[in-house]
């Protein structure tokens, strides 16, 4: 048994996530825990809530409740939304949890000690009005480049251009709206990532199995332009973690918080320390600390590509630099961006499919099929209703609902609903059991590779060669020449159910617990050899008929949800 650490980037608190992000980090970490569970590997799949920063005041603010309400409310919506797609979290955090805060002020103590973080004098814009420095995104104002009127202090959203905020025509306080505002000095720490660099390059060199744009960004962040830079690691905010030095005050960083960047990343490890409570006490360190055997864990993030020099870099700095031994990533799975429609999926102007409305349009696992089959790992892809419908329709509907439902109700009306006897098999089923052995080790190593795309074409083959073994054996016109071989057929086609239904599992969790509860084999083990799986229903053993596993999308729903997610949610 192999024991299996696994994250998803943790989501922003600021809303409710769209299906880019689902099909960027959760869903794709979701399957390969599902996978590894059903192999029978120790899995501890950690995700957590993102909840400091500017965009988690403005966004409280906008909804009017204090930031700590705001952010409690939105944890449990977006735990409650993970549940139905059926995110399989071991736990899912908070990167507001007292064991984040302690871990952060740790963390900084850590690194201070090792002469890795430097002060810094920098300017930034003070509003009078509101008594406070303004970070970049409090400050909104008229954009230089295109004119946009609502530009923010770090980008113009109208035009993508990055900005600072002294570059804005009549800048003017987000909070307040307050147009008096000036320049001051503050002060604020910074993680000294330069005097890393040739540890880090080393360590990425290492990963000789990361994906061409994990590496990537990793070697362009670290090489072009001027290197690898010093970053900001504080912010003058009221609502974050407190800057401390381990358990010290901080001299001169009074009413300052740690920034979310250096935070959030901390809280893969914290969420496993809250997992460990919820447990009443589970050893948490034996997942994260080497010293403490963590040392035979594998450990996969997955995300997407804009959070690739975070965890690349900014992280890992954090660790190394702390001179402590932590478990550091062995794969970074990233992905592209999904786009929706000829453009792009936004969570800040509400384009495109929102999770909670997918789920109040189809259950879950058909965006789970969909997603997984089409995600963006080699390049960005596309969303369209049209693509969405055909790949539901023929894969899910027409391929193995559409067997599903002619094998059971043929047996139902042909023998009852118990699986028959028959024959034994023949050269035809011989052949069958053939190609899947090959078809389901090529599926086994593609997810072990967490090769998305080629893992859902595989297993959608394995449930084609049922249907082509269904269409060629016809049990339907054999019945009236050789009953027994018709109903050794069936019985095949009954096992192949079952067989479905475990393979499938980490794709479309829902459906396979179906499949499992109508052949009545609720805890069949991952099948290794197709010819003992399909000997694993018995002459005798009692099914069900289900309902109709997928329906399908009609034009007019097509249509429908064309039109009614064409502009800008509000």
């Amino acid at each position: 048994m192999q024991r299996h650490l696994i994250t998803s980037a943790i989501p922003y608190i600021n809303g409710i996530k769209h299906l880019g992000n689902l099909v960027g980090s959760q869903l794709p970490a979701d399957l390969y825990a599902r996978y590894q569970r059903a192999r029978g590997n120790e899995v501890l799949f950690l995700c957590a809530t993102d909840e400091h920063g500017t965009p988690a005041e403005l966004a409280a603010a906008k909804a009017g409740k204090p930031v700590a309400e705001y952010c409690a409310e939105m944890h449990a919506v977006q735990a409650e939304i993970a549940e139905g797609f059926g995110l399989s979290f071991d736990h899912f955090g908070r990167s507001s949890s007292p064991q984040n805060h302690a871990l952060t002020q740790h963390f900084a103590g850590r690194l201070a000690d090792a002469g890795l973080i430097r002060e810094v004098v920098e300017k930034q814009v003070y509003s009078n009005a509101d008594g406070r420095f303004l970070p970049d995104r409090y400050i909104e104002g008229t954009c230089p480049n295109c004119g946009y009127d609502k530009a923010r202090g770090d980008q113009c959203e109208n035009c993508t251009k990055q900005l600072d905020p002294t570059d804005l025509i009549d800048p003017r306080s987000a909070v307040s709206g307050s147009t008096d505002l000036e320049v001051r000095d503050t002060k604020h720490l910074y993680l000294r990532q330069s005097a890393l660099k040739d540890d880090l390059d080393a360590w990425i060199d290492s990963k000789s199995d990361w994906p061409i744009l994990t590496t990537s960004i990793a070697k362009k962040w670290l090489h072009d332009g001027d290197g690898l830079q010093d970053r900001g690691i504080t912010r003058d905010l009221d609502w974050g973690i407190p800057v401390r030095r381990g358990d010290a005050d901080w001299p001169g960083m009074e009413g300052k918080v740690f920034y979310v960047w250096f935070d959030a990343p901390i809280e893969y490890i914290a969420c496993a320390d809250e997992w460990a409570q919820a447990q009443g006490g589970a050893d948490w360190q034996r997942w994260w600390r080497t010293d403490k055997g963590a040392k035979d864990v594998r450990y996969t993030q997955f995300m997407g590509k804009d959070n690739v020099p975070f965890h690349t870099l900014s992280f890992p700095a954090t660790i190394l630099g702390s001179g402590e031994p932590w478990k550091m990533v062995d794969h970074l799975k990233s992905f592209n961006y999904l786009n929706y429609e000829g453009g792009q999926f936004s969570t800040s102007q509400g384009r495109g499919v929102f999770m909670d409305q997918a789920l109040a349009l189809l259950p879950a696992d058909y965006w789970r099929w969909w997603l997984l089959s089409n995600c963006p790992e080699t390049s960005d892809t596309e969303f369209t209703w049209e693509l969405f419908q055909q790949g539901v329709n023929k894969d899910l509907a027409d391929v193995l609902g559409n067997f599903v439902s002619r094998v059971t109700k043929f047996c139902r009306s042909k023998f009852g609903e118990t699986v028959p006897e028959g024959c034994a098999f023949g050269p035809q089923e011989n052949a069958l059991i053939e190609t899947l052995n090959s078809r389901m080790d090529q599926y086994c190593q593609l997810m072990d590779k967490m090769e998305v795309r080629k893992s859902a074409q595989e297993l959608r083959a394995i449930w084609v060669a049922g249907n082509e073994y269904l269409q060629t054996a016809a049990p339907w016109a054999t019945i009236k020449e050789d009953e027994a071989k018709a109903a050794m057929q069936i019985r095949l086609g009954l096992n192949l159910i079952a067989l479905y239904a475990v393979l499938s599992a980490p794709f479309i969790p829902t459906a396979s617990a179906r499949m499992q509860d109508a052949m009545n084999v609720p805890d069949m083990d991952w099948p290794t050899d197709a010819g003992e799986a399909l000997a694993k229903l018995s002459p005798g053993h009692a099914f069900s008929v289900p309902d109709n596993l997928f329906g399908k999308i009609s034009d007019d729903d097509r249509s429908d949800w064309q039109e009614r997610f064409s502009g800008i949610r509000t």
